[in-house]
């Protein structure tokens, strides 16, 4: 694979970071970041702006790493010691099985709100499978291409029906001014924290690689593909906050959580505008859904053949430790399988609590990484960190270590 030259199409320079910010905003976030607006209107846009920046810095981080030493993120974990794997082993694992399941419940249930024919599990199944044949053979131009085509059926749905409820400008624009409502805080952290990704942050310096950029001179155009990316997901994500404050808010309309939440919007919006716009806004819910099963089936499998080769002692060039590999394959097929399971049976309580707890960890143990590996004579000393960035990692990692303090609370309460 080859990365930019002069000949080739502008657009071309877009790529990886619009593939990490797919994949990162997920149901999930729709619905978070759409709740919030239905509580407290603009309010909490301040903080959409303020994620968008953190997941920027985060990164550009990974994808400067990767590019000035030429290792990937794992190994540069690695070279903090031993612990960093006794964390990230069994957390990719069951971050894994209980993602997989996640995702493949959230495509199922927009599947089954438009095709009811089918359960919401076995259009999950169905997704799963189409994701895993997707992605099989690793092949990252195949990969680019299909999230491009998800990315923009879900800006142009999410768009219209932010569009269709005619909001007020004037009080968008004083969504900007940084205030938090009484007993918003989490809710703050919860918008901030979910633009655009969590575990999928650290996949970026691997789809560098596979998109061939993988030395110190495609710098640049990293950061602006980082920053684009992002400049897109706020938009994005800006939206959805606006169905939420004009569609909900105004009218006193409350929603359910998790993926169901998106299903009532949908029946809110034919109820307010005609099936049309509902349809359009399922479609929407699909594709960012399916967009971030995409990405996980690709990005977090090549992780785990990193990671697996690096424990194993495996050469930083091996087969095995790249897209196409036997891990990667085992993981492609770990996300898929064995979570089907859970779509039928329930949910494990103690794997579900590994889960939060794990997960919620994840995006400190990011940042503090990050802030030693990035200031140290791990990386060649023209692109260490400077002043600004150390500010702004060390805020990224007292905001998500407070998400995580509350996420693992909220985890461990649910089951006492």
């Amino acid at each position: 694979m080859t990365g930019h030259s002069q000949g080739e199409p502008k657009w071309n320079i877009v790529g990886p970071g619009l593939v990490v910010a797919a994949t990162g905003v997920g149901a999930a976030d729709l619905i978070a970041t759409t709740v919030a607006g239905s509580k407290y209107g603009y309010a909490l846009l301040w903080s959409v702006v303020i994620g968008c920046i953190m997941k920027v810095v985060l990164v550009e981080g990974a994808g400067r790493y990767t590019l000035a030493t030429g290792n990937t993120i794992f190994e540069g974990w690695r070279s903090l010691g031993k612990w960093t794997s006794v964390y990230f082993g069994p957390y990719i694992v069951i971050w894994g099985f209980v993602y997989g399941a996640a995702a493949m419940a959230g495509t199922g249930l927009a599947l089954y709100s438009l095709f009811p024919q089918l359960s919401v599990a076995v259009w999950g199944i169905i997704s799963g499978l189409l994701g895993l044949v997707l992605v099989w053979s690793g092949r990252y131009d195949l990969f680019e291409k299909v999230l491009t085509f998800f990315v923009l059926l879900m800006f142009v749905t999410v768009l219209a029906a932010a569009a269709m409820t005619v909001p007020n400008l004037g009080e968008v624009l004083s969504g900007l001014v940084p205030i938090i409502p009484e007993g918003a805080m989490i809710n703050v952290l919860s918008v901030a924290g979910g633009v655009g990704g969590t575990i999928t942050l650290a996949a970026y310096g691997y789809w560098l690689r596979e998109k061939g950029w993988d030395t110190p001179r495609f710098m640049r155009v990293m950061r602006l593909d980082n920053q684009i990316a992002y400049l897109v997901t706020g938009i994005f994500v800006v939206a959805t906050l606006i169905v939420g404050a004009e569609l909900l808010y105004s009218a006193g309309i409350a929603i359910g959580s998790g993926d169901q939440g998106m299903v009532d919007l949908a029946g809110v919006l034919t109820e307010r505008y005609g099936r049309f716009m509902g349809i359009m806004f399922i479609v929407g819910f699909w594709a960012a859904s399916m967009s971030s099963l995409i990405g996980v089936w690709n990005g977090v499998s090549l992780m785990f053949a990193d990671f697996a080769g690096e424990v194993r002692g495996l050469p930083h060039d091996h087969k095995d430790r790249k897209a196409g590999g036997s891990y990667y394959k085992a993981y492609v097929f770990w996300l898929t399988f064995p979570p089907m399971v859970m779509l039928f049976f329930g949910q494990p309580v103690y794997l579900i609590l590994a889960y939060g707890v794990l997960g919620a960890l994840f995006m400190p143990f990011m940042a503090v990484t990050l802030l030693w590996i990035l200031n140290t004579d791990r990386v060649p000393r023209e692109w260490r960190n400077g002043p600004i960035t150390n500010l702004l990692l060390l805020l990224c990692a007292a905001a998500f270590a407070a998400l995580a303090v509350n996420q693992v609370w909220s985890s461990v309460s649910r089951f006492l």
